[in-house]
């Protein structure tokens, strides 16, 4: 193809809904009724244990930063808590915008909320752009979530382990959905009742970081912005090296998940700040099963998947040659190998191209 446009208001995305790629009928692992059922089943007790944690855990570090500081023997403390506040925010955003984190509503919304606000994302913005990422995952021209773009910005990528393009892309589009709600872009997936709602979230985000920085001024400090702000710069490394193996150097513009997302195994302290994202092919075939429930859900399909990666280094090992060839030929994907136990690709919109990609050395 040509090279990509990633806008959302673009040809790529209207050629994408010209010949019927976008919002098409992805490909699904069969799984028995009963079992997925049961896969599907809602419980607050794991997503009430995992929050009391984390929170208690936030509380614990920050409070013992603020006693320390500003004392070097502080910053193990920060650095803890950045992690939580900067990187676990992003996976208890994405399962609590799915409704599936907890059984009870309103526990799914006011952790969404919270973990929205520390994010850096607007709560009413990213229910719907996530939406999308779901029905058009990796369409260029559609999904606004494409982390990795070809050819691939390696600069930006490293920039993003310390939440720089984010922060620097989130102020002032804080500052425009406060003034006069969705931008342009953000009216093609956000539907114009919820505009209203947009500028709202963005007014109460902006009034939040004001006070805070004018306490920090008033205090002649930044302690107040290591509490609120900059953990979203010192604490996203976790959050972006997970996010990177979502998708990273996998194929754009297909409608099966085996084919442009990623699982990988992980320890079990990233799996608790990542909430189970890790099962990442699994939770985009079946995205309302709950994130407790992803690695029975794993087991049970795992037959029709690629192998997972056994690590996160291996997953990285894995990616980056591939974005390396990207930067040379934007076409170029891994094309993984699927068990004998599977059924084939589903190649629509692909087949041509999956038929010349060069192997990975």
């Amino acid at each position: 193809m040509a090279k990509r446009d990633y806008s959302l208001i673009g040809p790529d995305g209207a050629r994408a809904v010209e010949t019927g790629l976008a919002a098409a009928e992805w490909y699904h692992t069969d799984v028995p009724r009963k079992v997925m059922k049961e896969l599907m089943q809602r419980s607050d007790a794991p997503a009430i244990r995992d929050t009391i944690l984390l929170y208690g855990l936030m509380v614990l570090f920050a409070a013992i930063g603020i006693a320390l500081w500003p004392s070097w023997w502080s910053a193990p403390f920060w650095l803890a808590y950045g992690v939580l506040y900067g990187s676990a925010s992003d996976s208890r955003w994405h399962e609590c915008g799915h409704g599936t984190a907890f059984k009870t509503p309103w526990m799914n919304d006011v952790v969404y909320q919270i973990a929205s606000f520390m994010i850096m994302r607007n709560a009413a913005t990213w229910r719907w752009s996530h939406a999308r990422h779901h029905t058009d995952t990796y369409i260029v021209g559609r999904d606004a979530e494409i982390a990795i773009m070809r050819p691939p910005a390696f600069a930006k990528l490293i920039l993003a382990f310390v939440g720089i393009p984010d922060v620097i892309a989130f102020v002032p589009r804080v500052i425009q959905n406060a003034v006069s709600g969705p931008t342009a872009e953000e009216r093609t997936f956000v539907p114009q009742s919820e505009w209203g709602k947009v500028q709202r979230v963005a007014l109460v985000h902006v009034a939040i970081y004001a006070a805070t920085i004018a306490l920090a001024i008033w205090m002649g400090s930044i302690l107040p912005l290591m509490v609120i702000g900059l953990p979203r710069l010192y604490g996203a490394w976790h959050h972006v090296m997970t996010g990177l193996l979502q998708h990273g150097g996998l194929a754009d513009n297909v409608i099966d998940h085996r084919l442009n997302s990623r699982t990988v195994y992980m320890n079990p302290i990233s799996r608790f700040i990542y909430w189970n994202m890790n099962y990442h092919v699994e939770h985009h075939m079946f995205p309302m099963v709950p994130y407790h429930a992803l690695p029975r859900l794993h087991e049970a399909i795992k037959h029709d998947l690629p192998a997972p990666n056994r690590s996160i280094a291996e997953g990285f090992a894995e990616m980056w040659p591939a974005l390396r060839r990207q930067l040379a030929y934007e076409d170029y994907f891994l094309r993984r190998d699927l068990p004998p136990t599977a059924k084939p690709y589903r190649e629509d919109f692909h087949r041509d191209a999956l038929g010349t990609q060069p192997a990975v050395e």
